[in-house]
């Protein structure tokens, strides 16, 4: 199914935990997972602020709509690859 982008902060959000729950998350190759080892988080830091973060407006950077996902501590950025697919485009720690 193609996403009729940008998402309302809403739509966002429901899409990630429903993706969550039953789709898929993956990780940009090789910028996601540098990001990953260069602020010391882990896939499960991710996962976590993606279930409990606030969501941030859509920005569209490099063909695809981009959703900020952040906690007081950290951000994660996401985009959508399909209605049960999520990329993990990059994150760090709030300092």
């Amino acid at each position: 199914m193609i996403l009729d982008e940008p998402l309302k902060l809403t739509q966002a959000k429901s899409l990630i935990r429903e993706i969550l729950k039953s789709g898929e998350v993956i990780y940009s190759k090789p910028h996601a997972e540098e990001r990953l080892r260069k602020w010391n988080l882990t896939t499960v830091d991710c996962i976590n602020v993606l279930r409990g973060g606030a969501v941030a407006e859509g920005e569209y950077e490099n063909g695809s709509w981009r959703y900020k996902v952040y906690t007081p501590r950290i951000c994660v950025v996401v985009r959508f690859e399909s209605d049960n697919m999520l990329q993990i485009v990059t994150a760090w720690r709030e300092t």
